[in-house]
């Protein structure tokens, strides 16, 4: 093919996409439709729904209602409330109390798993083979363990009478469960002993995939690990922290079981009362369903609310997630 001098870039593109069978009014090739993704995604978006978007449909539609054991019985007719049960619970400063210590632990949850899960994944990368070997074993087990097992086994190590865990500190009959941030202490420590898994492998992956090269030129400039770290590896795994990080709020935030079996349903007179919880007592111990579903969209607007934002600031920074 020839190109005159007075040739367009245009014009050469357009003799180029005809030669290869090309023009703008062909049609697209079989599998790049833009429909040709959803027909895919189609089955499993049909088990999403049916497993998510209804029953939050009814979450929701409940808490708008009055719907207490009078009504699932039928004894009484199910009528409107509108925003009622919201401000009744808006009202009790019980609700604010919970919400604030739910807050507060699932923060320190999230940080210490983190924190955790970071540390021992750069681990990970110094160790023999061997021994890496036995860590991610070790690791892969305690979050395989279900939370009740976890739970049932981190009381008897904690136990007052039996456990060894008082033995091996010298405190005697001391009980973990009793005192309010002691208990809360203690379900973290099995909060991040079944969370950090998921942090350390996801990061260790990560930090595989960067390049050695960078990594020796930093160390060649003198940088200690942890400037290494902050400086090199944290910048360019961001997008896979912004994962971990994200997934961890979501599971710390809504912690059930492991508050529920290691203070018994809440602690003493309730004072290690979280969200998840405390909507399990409103809807099935004192069979006011209406505030428990109540409390359940509270919860699910402020895991959207911390998503979003967190998800816009890293959009404003020009990250690519």
């Amino acid at each position: 093919m020839t190109v005159s001098p007075t040739s367009s870039v245009s014009d050469v593109r357009g003799r180029v996409r005809r030669r290869r069978g090309f023009s703008r009014s062909s049609p697209r090739p079989f599998g790049r439709s833009s429909a040709t993704p959803w027909t895919y995604l189609a089955p499993s978006l049909v088990v999403l729904g049916g497993l998510l978007v209804y029953p939050v449909y009814q979450l929701g539609l409940i808490s708008f209602l009055e719907y207490t054991q009078a009504q699932v019985s039928g004894g009484e007719p199910t009528t409107f409330q509108g925003f009622g049960n919201y401000a009744e619970l808006f009202g009790d400063g019980e609700f604010w109390r919970v919400l604030l210590a739910t807050v507060v632990f699932a923060a320190a949850c999230v940080v210490s798993t983190l924190a955790v899960g970071c540390a021992l994944a750069v681990l990970l990368t110094r160790v023999r083979a061997v021994p890496r070997l036995a860590l991610m074993l070790a690791g892969l087990g305690a979050w395989a363990t279900p939370a009740v097992t976890g739970s049932t086994v981190w009381l008897l190590l904690f136990d007052p009478d039996f456990g060894p865990v008082n033995r091996m500190l010298g405190l005697g009959d001391h009980s973990w469960t009793y005192g309010r941030y002691s208990a809360f202490l203690l379900v973290l420590l099995e909060v991040v002993w079944c969370s950090f898994p998921f942090v350390m492998v996801t990061v260790y992956a990560g930090i595989r995939a960067v390049p050695a090269e960078v990594l020796e030129a930093a160390a060649l400039d003198g940088a200690s690990q942890w400037r290494i770290w902050r400086s090199v590896l944290a910048p360019m795994l961001r997008p896979i922290l912004v994962v971990v990080t994200i997934q961890s709020v979501i599971w710390d935030f809504k912690v059930f079981t492991q508050i529920y079996v290691m203070t018994g349903g809440g602690g003493i007179a309730g004072q290690n009362l979280v969200l998840n919880v405390y909507a399990y007592q409103k809807a099935f111990a004192s069979s006011q369903y209406s505030l428990g579903s109540a409390i359940g969209v509270v919860m699910l607007l402020i895991l959207l609310a911390v998503t979003l934002v967190y998800l816009r600031l890293l959009r404003r920074q020009g990250e690519e997630l």
